[in-house]
């Protein structure tokens, strides 16, 4: 009996945030050696929307024989010749809507929602966001499946710290609005003179004088600008904690990989994915005096730090990205049995 054969929409289209391409990339590379059971054809050509993924890639689809497709976005075609599940990894657009263009809403709320009510299964990366595809999209709970993300190897590795004038805190991510920096920035801010301590962020200086506002010779806000995988892994070493504001995400796979490095994680509890609550010290959102004081704690207690490295690796270390791939095969197991 030959393997079933499964299609993965392997696009790394513009439209794919940094997380979402790794997610990509790594189930991509990982599910063919953790699944051998199957036969993976992968569909890398074509961008989102108009005819690459409307009639492009239904026809590539259906020239493949393959008996499922796995859409590893919410990026699906409105045409799909044979059974499909579709990963979506949150819908922080539904829950901000003010933060993006106004055609991204109309999207979700048809596009996106055929494509779940048509998917065999739906997978996503944390639980919270089962709530909101039955309550935005109206998913069928039967069919929603959790598969939590991984960390790569690179960052559980030993590496040189990032050598530094100052300690430093660290940013990663892109400077949208539901990120909320701007409460990064006020709590760090109210830190105590006496804290000489420097905030790192990646990404372009967007922030319009900001930085220069609220930087002074003792401790400054460093916009880093594009940094590689294999310097962040050495930027997480050398930070005093990661902080991730961020009002909402699916699941924030920087704090994951800054545990895997033995940086301590900061986050508002609602970034949090579930995985890891019990692994990073948390605050509420927008709550400037709740996270300057978890700052402060962090800077000044050694044990609090010790604590929170332990936790965060012991984390990590269930999170692997070849146990992320072998749990989505079983889910095309289950669909195709």
């Amino acid at each position: 009996m030959r393997p079933a054969r499964v299609g993965l929409d392997a696009r790394l289209t513009r439209q794919l945030s940094v997380g979402m391409k790794t997610y990509a990339r790594e189930l991509v590379a990982r599910l063919p050696r953790v699944a051998p059971e199957f036969t993976f054809v992968p569909f890398a050509r074509g961008e989102n929307f108009g005819w690459d993924e409307q009639l492009r890639l239904p026809l590539a689809i259906a020239r493949s024989r393959v008996e499922l497709v796995h859409f590893l976005s919410q990026y699906v075609p409105a045409v799909v010749p044979a059974r499909f599940v579709v990963t979506i990894h949150d819908l922080i657009h539904l829950h901000f809507p003010a933060h993006f263009k106004l055609k991204v809403r109309p999207y979700y709320e048809t596009l996106v929602r055929w494509a779940c009510s048509r998917a065999a299964r739906v997978i996503t990366d944390d639980e919270r966001t089962v709530e909101d595809l039955v309550s935005f999209l109206g998913a069928r709970r039967s069919k929603i499946r959790v598969v939590p993300l991984g960390v790569s190897e690179t960052f559980f590795r030993a590496v040189a710290p990032h050598v530094a004038p100052r300690p430093y805190l660290l940013y990663v991510g892109n400077h949208r609005r539901h990120k909320d920096l701007a409460t990064l920035f006020a709590a760090w801010s109210a830190l105590p003179p006496g804290l000489k301590v420097d905030l790192y962020v990646t990404g372009p200086d967007d922030f319009g004088g900001e930085v220069e506002r609220r930087s002074d010779p003792t401790r400054a806000i460093v916009a880093l600008g594009e940094i590689r995988s294999d310097e962040l892994a050495s930027y997480y070493a050398g930070a005093s904690a990661l902080v991730y504001p961020s009002l909402r995400e699916g699941f924030g796979l920087p704090m994951l990989e800054a545990m895997a490095a033995g940086c301590p994680v900061l986050a508002c509890e609602d970034s949090l994915p579930r995985v890891l609550e019990s692994a990073a010290l948390s605050f509420k959102a927008r709550d400037v005096d709740g996270l300057r004081t978890l700052l402060e704690q962090m800077l000044t207690d050694q044990g609090t730090r010790e604590r929170s490295v332990n936790l965060g690796r012991e984390a990590a270390s269930r999170l692997s990205w070849d146990r992320c791939a072998r749990a989505t095969a079983d889910i095309y197991r289950e669909v195709l049995e």
